[in-house]
């Protein structure tokens, strides 16, 4: 795989297991990209930083604010940054609120890394956009 775009490269992690939030720096770290991780949504908001990253990998299912709510209130507040959504709960009513909303990608925990890389990639813009669900 080639390098990340060093325009696209800096990516914020959000999730409430810390087994996963080093797995996905780890796995990102391997394909180049920087990435800062998050225990929470109101812990990546409080950082004040959101203008630093390129990207958003935000669990689905975490205590506080949830990853969907987390991308409802970032476009509320008119702030497009690319988020993406993984999820153990990969239900077809939440994939399509998120969708809808405005997510990049639904990703179904487990799932390939070169799955997220794609949807890294998407968000990018190198590819067009979809509304599949991947795995």
């Amino acid at each position: 795989m080639s390098e990340p775009d060093p325009q696209f490269h800096h990516i914020a992690i959000v999730d409430d297991d810390v087994s996963v939030r080093i797995a996905l720096s780890s796995l990102l770290r391997s394909y180049g990209y920087t990435a800062d991780a998050y225990e929470s949504a109101d812990s990546l908001l409080g950082a004040g930083a959101l203008g630093d990253y390129h990207c958003i990998i935000s669990d689905l299912q975490m205590p506080g604010m949830s990853g969907i709510e987390l991308l409802e209130q970032l476009r509320r507040q008119g702030n497009r940054l690319p988020l993406i959504l993984i999820t153990a709960f990969p239900e077809a009513a939440l994939r399509d609120r998120a969708l809808q909303a405005g997510a990049i990608c639904f990703l179904s925990k487990p799932f390939q890394a070169t799955n997220l890389i794609r949807c890294l990639r998407q968000a990018r813009g190198d590819i067009l956009p979809s509304t599949q669900e991947s795995s």
